[in-house]
């Protein structure tokens, strides 16, 4: 961190620091990739800025290890638990930690199909064969296994629970650096309203020395770290527009997904991944959603009506959170209820569901070290703010269940009389 002699610039201002074996893995093929793979995909056509790449991202989260290293170097017990050989596995880590996204990774995995794998089980095939994999053998002295059993959240031993926590946590190497960069190329404050030095700066291990905590001091920078991410999934990730083109392009990809060799495309950059699925889908109908995305023309469907757990509780919980299968199945239904409604034809692609999925966020469970008591005490139970936006459920305030059409019946969707019950009845012909 203090060396000046080889470094790299990325936003806003920071210069990242590379040695050798560093620069190697960079420039390896596999990590090259993630140049070509946008951080944020789908949002880009609500925030034309926000097109920074999962490499920018990836630089940013490794100089972020560095940051957290440097501060608990100075806590004993952090030097006691941690040697230096499991320092660098978690450096290595950090640097690789998004090497199994592909283009529009999460929208993917949110459909949750049998043929797709994690992206954490599809890094794996970077790290065991190939450049990077000799790298981490012959340059870093590392087990590629090892760096796996990092990334995939497994570790047996206190040690590694330890450096797992700052690598995937309340407060990791990598929710520090992408609030603060998507917030930054969104064009938004609301990531960046936090004290990031002060928070690091009260870093320390929690009473049984296997996870990450903080002092008092970073209370009042964790609660706002709290608050950004809140805001952050309100105005930018589950922003209407972006959902709906994730719907669009989520359903295409279900469409397509038998006659896609997912492996292979798994492995392209953005834009040819971008053009295989538009040569798959032929003039089909996911030809036409994928159009909309990805055509010379944006054309994004338009929202017809959502809920959430304050609006239309009952409809909510019937619709949040289940299979994706099933919501096509209440789509297919709603669109045959549309047509008579309309008395004209609604194809089942022009009207999605778009709903939270099942996998949900991690409630934010931070221990809070009082030096003068000598205690330690959860954050969530001595800040409202953090009782209120992450004990409580974080996903059913955020992500509400949303209905798009295309953008030809929108319109008239939305002055159809009995909506809500419409709906209700599609969701009833679908259990």
């Amino acid at each position: 961190m203090r060396s000046s002699r080889h470094l790299v610039r990325i936003p806003p201002e920071i210069d990242v620091p590379l040695t050798p074996r560093v620069r190697a893995l960079i420039d390896a093929p596999e990590f090259r990739r993630l140049a070509h793979i946008s951080q944020l995909g789908l949002v880009s056509l609500v925030y034309p800025a926000a097109n920074h790449t999962r490499h920018e991202h990836s630089l940013g989260v490794y100089r972020m290890a560095l940051l957290y290293l440097d501060r608990l170097a100075d806590d004993p017990r952090f030097a006691a638990a941690v040697p230096p050989e499991a320092a660098e596995r978690f450096v290595a880590a950090a640097l690789l930690h998004d090497l199994g996204h592909w283009p529009f990774c999460h929208p993917i995995e949110d459909v949750n199909l049998r043929q797709v794998p994690s992206h954490e089980l599809f890094a794996n095939s970077f790290l065991l064969e190939g450049e990077l994999a000799d790298l981490l053998r012959d340059e870093w002295r590392l087990r590629p296994r090892d760096v796996i059993e990092m990334l995939s959240g497994k570790p047996a031993d206190r040690c590694g629970r330890l450096l797992r926590s700052m690598l995937s946590g309340p407060i990791d190497v990598d929710k520090m650096d992408y609030l603060m960069r998507d917030s930054l190329h969104a064009g938004v404050p609301y990531g960046r309203n936090f004290d990031q030095p002060r928070l690091i700066q009260s870093l320390c291990l929690n009473e049984a020395g296997d996870r990450l905590a903080i002092t008092a001091k970073g209370k009042t920078a964790a609660e706002m770290m709290v608050f950004a991410r809140y805001v952050m999934f309100s105005e930018v990730y589950w922003h209407h527009a972006v959902r709906s083109a994730t719907a669009m392009l989520q359903r295409a990809f279900y469409l397509l997904h038998g006659h896609l060799d997912v492996d292979s495309l798994f492995r392209l950059a953005e834009q040819p991944m971008i053009d295989a699925m538009r040569r798959a889908a032929g003039d089909g109908p996911a030809a036409e959603l994928l159009d909309g995305l990805f055509g010379p023309a944006r054309r994004l469907y338009k929202r017809v009506c959502q809920c959430s757990l304050f609006e239309h509780p009952v409809l909510y919980q019937r619709l949040a959170r289940k299979p994706y299968p099933w919501l096509i199945r209440c789509a297919e239904h709603f669109a045959n209820i549309a047509s008579s409604a309309l008395s004209r034809i609604v194809a089942p692609h022009e009207v999605l569901f778009d709903a939270p999925p099942t996998k949900l966020e991690v409630e934010f469970q931070l221990d809070v070290f009082y030096a003068n008591d000598g205690c330690y005490r959860r954050l969530g139970e001595v800040s409202p703010v953090v009782k209120t936006l992450a004990r409580e459920q974080f996903d059913d305030y955020v992500k509400r269940v949303r209905l798009f059409a295309h953008p030809r019946i929108a319109g008239d969707l939305r002055t159809l009389p009995g909506l809500l019950d419409l709906l209700a009845e599609a969701v009833d012909l679908a259990t």
